[in-house]
């Protein structure tokens, strides 16, 4: 044990206990569908730390690394886009009254929530930016008066809760279009859902991609009236 919590402080441990650690929740996931790559990942790598006593600042050594890669990750999104163009072009007005109504009930949603359990004013603004990419909604939680760290806590939980169970919703709906599920998926559960798409539908992951961005830019200007106002 003393000699894994001293291998711990070491770069290279983050990056081979996070790799090995989604390795096996693919491998896993190929044997039981239901269960979520990153969910059991990220699920399997807490209770590793905890039950080891690693630090997290120990396994941040490498993990860092991995983060680090997450924007080129973002921008390769752009490929599946790419190749949905065409009939991102014949739908572009649907999409963008989606993602219109999608962001509107993304924020309104948490804005009741939080106040109807009495949450804090805090609370409320870091919460307001939830659907969209980590990086936004960081930033946006920031300039709104929130914390940044509990909107990241919330912006991967509303990705990790839509990639699981948002594309089985639509289904139980009786929503069956690719583009209807990609905009849906990519409004609500940002880049982590859009990486669900990913292993599933090139032209769903195409229509999320476009989703999350525009759900990124139409919450960003939201918030300037919410601002204003509170």
């Amino acid at each position: 044990m003393d000699e894994l919590r001293a291998f711990a402080g070491q770069p290279l441990f983050g990056i081979a206990l996070t790799i090995s650690a989604y390795v096996a929740a693919l491998w896993l996931n190929g044997k039981r569908s239901w269960v979520h790559p990153l969910f059991a990942t990220t699920g399997s790598l807490i209770a590793l730390l905890l039950v080891c006593g690693i630090p997290y600042d120990a396994y941040r050594e490498g993990g860092d690394l991995i983060t680090f890669f997450l924007g080129p990750t973002t921008v390769a999104l752009a490929v599946p886009l790419y190749k949905a163009i065409r009939t991102m072009r014949r739908h572009l007005k649907a999409v963008v009254v989606g993602v219109l109504a999608g962001s509107a009930a993304g924020i309104a949603s948490s804005a009741f929530l939080v106040w109807l359990m009495g949450g804090t004013r805090e609370l409320l603004l870091s919460m307001l930016p939830k659907s969209v990419t980590s990086p936004i909604a960081i930033e946006l939680a920031g300039q709104l008066g929130g914390s940044p760290q509990l909107a990241g806590v919330f912006t991967v939980l509303t990705g990790l809760i839509g990639s699981m169970f948002g594309p089985a919703m639509l289904r139980l709906l009786r929503i069956r279009s690719d583009l209807a599920i990609g905009a849906a998926v990519g409004t609500s559960a940002h880049g982590i859902g859009t990486g669900r798409l990913v292993r599933e539908s090139e032209v769903q992951a195409g229509i999320s991609s476009m989703a999350m961005s525009l759900a990124g830019i139409v919450t960003s200007l939201l918030c300037i009236p919410i601002y204003a106002w509170l």
